[in-house]
C-alpha cells in the first residue's frame, strides 16, 4: 500500500482522477458523499446516483462549496426499482464510465419489499446492486483499468445466505437479514472478479467496509418505527464510539484508486476491522466459496432478468 509519511495510506494519497468518471450511489449522505467529494477533488467527474434529488442537489452544492472546480452531477437512481435502476443506465451518457461505487444500503430496517417484491436489504443492498452493475458493466470494460467496488459490512460474519430463502419469507430478523445481504456483497464480487479474470477483463472487482462509522444507517431504522430511545443509543454510539464519516470512507477511496488493488479483495480499517487506515481485511471463508457464488448468481440473475455478458 502506498502510505503517508506516518505510513498510513490516507485522503492525500488518493491518485490524479483527471479524465476519469466515476458513478456512486448514495453519495448525497455519509460515505457515499466523501467517497463523491474525494473523487471530485482529484479532478474525477462524479454522477452522484440517489433516489432522492433534493438531498442529492444539496449534497451537490456542499461538494462544490468545498471543491470550487468539482464536475459533479445528480442522475436519479432507486435500488429499491429495477425499473429505475434500467432507466438510469439508459440514460446515463454513452461515455467511458471508469468507476462504479456500489455505495448505497440501509440496514436493520422493519421488514418490508421492494417495488419487485423483494425483501428490502437483500432487494436494496445486493439485487439492485447486481442489477445496476450488470448494466453499466459494457462501458466499464470498454474504459482501461476500470473498477467496481462495492461495499460491505464486518457484519456479514454474522450469518451466511439462505439460498431457499433469499427473500426472508420463513422468519424475518432484521440483523441476520442484513448480515446476508452483505454476505451477499462479498460472494458478488467474489464471482464476478472470478468472471471478469476468466473472460480476460482488465476490470477490477473488489469490496471494502468502513467499519464503524458515524452515519445515518444505525439510527434509520429505529426511527422509522418511533423507537425513540434506540434511537438516542444508536446515535450516542455514534458519537462516542464510531470513527468520522471521512475516515470511514478511506477503505472504499483505497479500493477505488490505489495502485495495485487485486481483484475480490478486501479492504477496512486496520484496527479490528473497527477504525484505523485501510489494511486488508477478514472475510468469512464462505464469501470465497466458488459454488456458493454461482449459485447467488443464477438467482440473482433469474431475479432480477439482468444477465451479464461476462457469463459463461
Amino acid at each position: 500500500m502506498a502510505a503517508t509519511v506516518d505510513g498510513a495510506w490516507g485522503i492525500r494519497n488518493i491518485p490524479d482522477q483527471r479524465g476519469r468518471t466515476a458513478v456512486v450511489t448514495g453519495a448525497n449522505s455519509g460515505i457515499g458523499l466523501v467517497t463523491a467529494r474525494e473523487l471530485a477533488r482529484r479532478g474525477a467527474r462524479v454522477v452522484l446516483a440517489c433516489r432522492s434529488e433534493a438531498r442529492a442537489t444539496e449534497a451537490a452544492d456542499r461538494i462544490r462549496h468545498e471543491v470550487p472546480d468539482a464536475r459533479v452531477e445528480f442522475r436519479p437512481l432507486d435500488l429499491a426499482d429495477l425499473a429505475s435502476v434500467r432507466a438510469f443506465a439508459d440514460a446515463l451518457p454513452d461515455e467511458r464510465l471508469d468507476l462504479l461505487v456500489n455505495n448505497a444500503g440501509v440496514m436493520a430496517l422493519p421488514y418490508g419489499r421492494t417495488a419487485d417484491g423483494f425483501e428490502t436489504q437483500f432487494g436494496i443492498n445486493h439485487l439492485g446492486h447486481f442489477a445496476l452493475t450488470g448494466l453499466l458493466l459494457p462501458r466499464l470494460s470498454a474504459a482501461p483499468a476500470a473498477r467496481v467496488v462495492t461495499v460491505s459490512s464486518g457484519f456479514h460474519a454474522l450469518s451466511d445466505l439462505d439460498m431457499g430463502d433469499l427473500n426472508s419469507e420463513r422468519g424475518y430478523r432484521r440483523w441476520i437479514a442484513y448480515a446476508r445481504s452483505k454476505t451477499a456483497n462479498l460472494l458478488f464480487v467474489h464471482e464476478l472478479a472470478r468472471r471478469l479474470e476468466e473472460t480476460g477483463s482488465d476490470v477490477v472487482a473488489a469490496a471494502a467496509h468502513p467499519g464503524y462509522a458515524s452515519t445515518g444507517l444505525l439510527t434509520a431504522g429505529v426511527r422509522m418505527e418511533g423507537r425513540r430511545t434506540a434511537e438516542r443509543i444508536a446515535a450516542l454510539g455514534n458519537r462516542i464510539l464510531a470513527q468520522p464519516a471521512e475516515a470511514g470512507a478511506l477503505p472504499t477511496l483505497y479500493a477505488a484508486t490505489a495502485d495495485g488493488v487485486r481483484p475480490d479483495s478486501f479492504t477496512g480499517p486496520s484496527f479490528l476491522m473497527w477504525r484505523g487506515a485501510p489494511a486488508p481485511s477478514w472475510r468469512a471463508r464462505r464469501t470465497l466459496d466458488d459454488v456458493a457464488g454461482e449459485r447467488l448468481w443464477a438467482a440473482s440473475e433469474q431475479l432480477t432478468g439482468v444477465t451479464y455478458g461476462t457469463a459463461r
